[in-house]
């Protein structure tokens, strides 16, 4: 380990690859509260109002994409989804125009992949990012390592869920 480990806000500002592994079916962090609950009562994103919905993580993403890097994401959801999935991908169009692209996995097709215990970021396939919940969803915080192991095993894994996952404009929800 180095002994200056590089932020999360450090290695998205420097890396030509970012690619996140989701395989939660409901997360409980505390800036998703909100939306999820106004969700749940009814309202929706208005594709036409990207004032409404961009934010700063959208801006974070297509700083990130407009410099050159690629960014990806694969969410592992067991079927039929939660409720909260179902939130999610209502919400995934706004990554999407950042200019993230974002693939979906059926858990039931992840049975013979070798995944990582933890859902994670992985930067320019050496730096690993974990992001650790505890059960109920709530974040506990998250661990920075270049660990050649660990993030041998987020690449692979990713990899494998990206190559069998479908594109979000073609995954129906179920």
């Amino acid at each position: 380990m180095p002994s200056s480990v590089p932020t999360f806000d450090d290695l998205m500002a420097r890396c030509r690859t970012a690619v996140h592994l989701e395989m939660r079916d409901s997360y409980a962090v505390d800036y998703e509260k909100g939306p999820f609950a106004d969700w749940r009562a009814g309202h929706r994103l208005d594709p036409a109002d990207r004032a409404s919905w961009w934010r700063p993580w959208l801006d974070l993403i297509s700083e990130t994409v407009g410099r050159g890097a690629e960014v990806r994401r694969a969410r592992i959801v067991s079927e039929p989804v939660s409720e909260y999935t179902r939130f999610l991908y209502d919400g995934t169009f706004t990554n999407v125009a950042a200019g993230e692209q974002v693939r979906w996995l059926p858990r039931r097709q992840a049975s013979d992949i070798a995944l990582p215990g933890n859902d994670f970021w992985l930067f320019d396939g050496g730096w690993v990012h974990w992001n650790h919940f505890d059960g109920d969803g709530s974040s506990l915080g998250e661990e920075i390592t270049d660990d050649p192991g660990a993030a041998g095993l987020c690449r692979h894994a990713f990899e494998t869920v990206w190559a069998l996952a479908t594109p979000h404009d073609q995954y129906k929800i179920r």
